[in-house]
């Protein structure tokens, strides 16, 4: 099965990008996202409960208003090192042209380094729906009705 490909507009903001930094690149043919490595001056440790902005060291322009892009975590780190996004996701929209940085928060029990190269993140592709609110003045019945968190049970 093959999937839609979108063309986007990358722009280096910093020189080691494809040198001695590797540019953003799918791991394998299955994956979802694309590694965002950290373009920092020089590592970076960040204590317990601390937060940094890291640069990417790209920007990229997606144009087509049918996509948006997120900057997510990598599993790995945030499971065995605690090293997740400060912001939990980071929404770019179709029309943003800025630098991507990458929230990183370490809600671990322990320092962690970043080096300069490292794989942080990953910026993953959506398509984007655009909503047109229609008022009512009630729903139609459902399963779930107005049922919260947990009212699905957890068995």
């Amino acid at each position: 099965m093959s999937r839609p490909v979108v063309d986007i507009e990358l722009k280096i903001l910093d020189p080691r990008l494809g040198d001695s930094i590797a540019l953003p690149e799918a791991a394998t043919a299955g994956s979802a996202g694309m590694d965002l490595r950290a373009a920092l001056e020089q590592p970076l440790t960040l204590q317990p409960g601390e937060s940094a902005l890291v640069p990417s060291g790209i920007a990229i322009h997606i144009g087509d208003p049918g996509w948006c892009a997120v900057i997510v975590p990598r599993s790995g780190l945030g499971h065995k090192h605690g090293l997740v996004m400060g912001n939990l996701v980071g929404v770019i929209d179709a029309d943003y042209q800025g630098p991507l940085m990458i929230s990183c928060w370490n809600r671990g029990a322990a320092p962690y380094t970043i080096e300069v190269g490292d794989r942080i993140a990953q910026l993953l592709l959506l398509p984007v729906a655009q909503a047109r609110m229609n008022i009512v003045s009630a729903f139609a019945p459902s399963q779930r009705g107005d049922g919260g968190f947990g009212s699905t049970g957890i068995n």
